[in-house]
Parts: C-alpha cells; sequence; structure tokens
C-alpha cells in the first residue's frame, strides 16, 4: 500500500469510528469541503444525493435520531489508490420497533485525502415465504 493509500484507509478508519460513537463532526471531518454522501434510496437513480457538509450533517443527524442504536459491524474496507469500498452489516432497530439486520457497501471516491463521494448500497429484505 502506498502512502496515498494509506492515506485515505485511515480516512476510511476515521470515519468508521466516528460512525460507531455517532459522532457527527468526526465524520464530517473526513469529508472534502464539497462532499458527497449519496444514500440507497431516493427520487434519482443514485438514490438521495446529500452535498455539502451541512447538507451531510442532515442525512447523518436523520440516520441517527431514526435508528438510534444503528451500527455497521462485521465490516471489511480496501483501498486503490483514491477509491475505495467498504462491505459491512447494518443493524439496529427503527424507530417504531422493527429490528434491522441488512449488508451493504460503499464504493468511495477520495481527494487529498478526504472523501470526496460515499455511494451507499444495501441488500434488499424481505421475509421468508414459509
Amino acid at each position: 500500500m502506498n502512502e496515498r493509500e494509506h492515506r485515505n484507509m485511515e480516512t476510511m478508519q476515521r470515519m468508521s469510528d466516528g460512525f460507531r460513537r455517532h459522532d457527527v463532526d468526526a465524520i464530517l471531518d473526513c469529508f472534502a469541503p464539497d462532499g458527497r454522501f449519496e444514500i440507497t434510496e431516493g427520487p434519482d437513480p443514485w438514490g438521495e444525493r446529500f452535498q455539502g457538509k451541512p447538507a451531510i450533517r442532515k442525512a447523518l443527524e436523520a440516520l441517527f435520531s431514526g435508528i438510534a442504536d444503528v451500527q455497521f459491524v462485521d465490516s471489511r474496507n480496501w483501498v486503490a489508490g483514491d477509491r475505495g469500498a467498504s462491505e459491512w452489516t447494518c443493524v439496529g432497530t427503527t424507530a417504531k420497533g422493527r429490528p434491522i439486520r441488512v449488508r451493504g457497501c460503499d464504493l468511495f471516491e477520495f481527494k487529498d485525502g478526504l472523501i470526496l463521494c460515499k455511494d451507499s448500497y444495501f441488500k434488499r429484505v424481505r421475509p421468508r415465504q414459509a
């Protein structure tokens, strides 16, 4: 791993630590000022896009208030140049008491050691049929 990849991996780790603590400021410190966070659902083919730290803050605060116990576990991260990926399992309980356990991943773009884009995907889970 070269110096740039090592720096990008450290950024991913700092962001993951922020998610573990639900520390919005720590997560935002990992994003470029004009960074993008694209979530899995929304009105466009890329889901919903939050661009810039104020918009990303609102998305993160909504996540942490809507799923107060959310955690991303069983993660694996890797980088190649200024691109990265993270696989994880999202676990938690919705505000309506529904448990969540879903596999997902993020695709990253980095610039100068900061996240330029975090593009999230996850599996659609449906009830098992008897």
